[in-house]
C-alpha cells in the first residue's frame, strides 16, 4: 500500500522549492536561446537541453559548496536606507571599503554575474565546448535570481514581517501555476555595454519590488482565513501543506504581472548577455562545436534531508 505523508509548508519550502524554482530556471534558461542572432542560435539550440537541465546547477552546488550561496542574492537593505548611493559598483572597491568578509554576509549577486560574464567570454575565446555551456548555464541562473525582489533584501522569506514561505511562494509557486500564459516571446538580444553596470541596474529594479511584494501579500493574508489561505498538494507520494490554488490567484491578480514580467526580463538579460559575451571573445566560429556536452563535471541531485550551506529558509 502506498503511503502519503504530511509535511508542513516550511518543509515545502526547503526542500522542494529552490531559488526561482527548478521549473522555472530551466524555463527562463530555455526561453533565453531563442532570442539570440542566427550565428549563435544554431548552437545554442543544438544544446537546450543541457541549458534547461543545468540551469539549476548553481542551486544544487548550495548542498555541497560553502562559497555558492552568496552567489545567490544581495541584502541590499544591509547597506542603509539608500544602498546603491552607499555601495561601490566594483569589487575591488567594495572589498576596500566593507572587507570581503562584510560582503559575503550580505551576498554578492551582482558582482557574481559579472565574475561569470568573464569566465563566459574566456570560454568562447577559446572555444571550449565544456566550459561555454557552464558558464552559460550558470549566468542565466545568477541572472534570473537578479531578477527575483526578494534576492535582494535582508527579509528575503518574510521572516521579519511574519510572513514566511513568501519567498518559495512568489518565485515558485506561482510560476508552477500561472507560467503557461505567459508570453516569453521577448525579441531579439542586445549588446550589454557594462556587464557590471546592467547587473546593478537589475538588482535595483528588483529591489524597488520588494514592498510591493511583501505588503500585497499582507495585505491579502488579512481576506483570507487559514482554512482558505492553506491547502494541500501531492509530490511523489507525499501531501504538503502550501499556499491555496484561491489563494495563489489572488496574490497572481494583485501582483498584476510582476512575476511574469520579472521571468521575462530575466529571459531577455539573459540571452543578451550570452550575446555580449560571444562579442566581447571575438565572434569566435562556434558552429562547429557539436561534440557532446561533458557529463563528469554534472552534480548530483540533493539526498533526502540534505541541508544547504548557507542561507536555508529560501532553499
Amino acid at each position: 500500500m502506498n503511503r502519503i505523508y504530511l509535511l508542513p509548508i516550511a518543509v515545502f519550502a526547503v526542500v522542494l522549492l529552490c531559488s526561482w524554482g527548478f521549473h522555472a530556471h530551466k524555463l527562463i534558461n530555455r526561453m533565453a536561446v531563442f532570442t539570440l542572432p542566427t550565428n549563435m542560435a544554431g548552437f545554442y539550440k543544438i544544446h537546450v537541453d543541457y541549458m534547461t537541465e543545468h540551469a539549476i546547477d548553481p542551486d544544487k552546488r548550495c548542498y555541497i559548496d560553502t562559497a555558492e550561496s552568496p552567489r545567490h542574492f544581495i541584502d541590499a537593505d544591509e547597506y542603509g536606507p539608500h544602498p546603491f548611493d552607499t555601495i561601490p559598483v566594483h569589487w575591488t572597491a567594495a572589498v576596500e571599503k566593507f572587507t570581503e568578509r562584510r560582503l559575503l554576509l550580505s551576498g554578492i549577486l551582482p558582482w557574481q554575474i559579472n565574475r561569470s560574464y568573464y569566465a563566459l567570454v574566456k570560454a568562447f575565446s577559446e572555444r571550449n565546448l565544456g566550459r561555454i555551456l557552464r558558464h552559460s548555464s550558470d549566468i542565466g541562473h545568477y541572472l534570473a535570481d537578479a531578477h527575483v525582489p526578494l534576492h535582494t533584501t535582508s527579509n528575503y522569506n518574510g521572516q521579519k514581517t511574519n510572513q514566511i514561505g513568501i519567498h518559495a511562494f512568489w518565485e515558485s509557486r506561482l510560476p508552477e501555476l500561472f507560467a503557461d500564459q505567459y508570453d516569453f516571446l521577448v525579441g531579439s538580444a542586445h549588446y550589454v555595454e557594462s556587464p557590471v553596470n546592467e547587473a546593478w541596474r537589475i538588482v535595483r529594479e528588483s529591489h524597488a519590488l520588494v514592498d510591493s511584494v511583501l505588503d500585497i501579500e499582507a495585505k491579502l493574508n488579512n481576506a483570507f482565513s487559514p482554512d482558505r489561505k492553506f491547502g494541500y498538494i501531492e509530490r511523489n507520494h507525499i501531501l504538503i501543506r502550501t499556499y491555496s490554488d484561491a489563494y495563489a490567484r489572488a496574490y497572481h491578480g494583485a501582483l498584476a504581472g510582476m512575476v511574469e514580467r520579472r521571468m521575462r526580463g530575466a529571459i531577455y538579460s539573459i540571452g543578451s548577455f550570452w550575446y555580449s559575451a560571444w562579442v566581447d571573445a571575438g565572434q569566435p566560429d562556434i558552429r562547429h562545436l557539436l561534440a557532446d556536452p561533458p557529463t563528469s563535471d554534472s552534480i548530483p541531485n540533493p539526498v533526502s534531508g540534505q541541508k544547504v550551506i548557507g542561507r536555508e529558509e529560501w532553499h
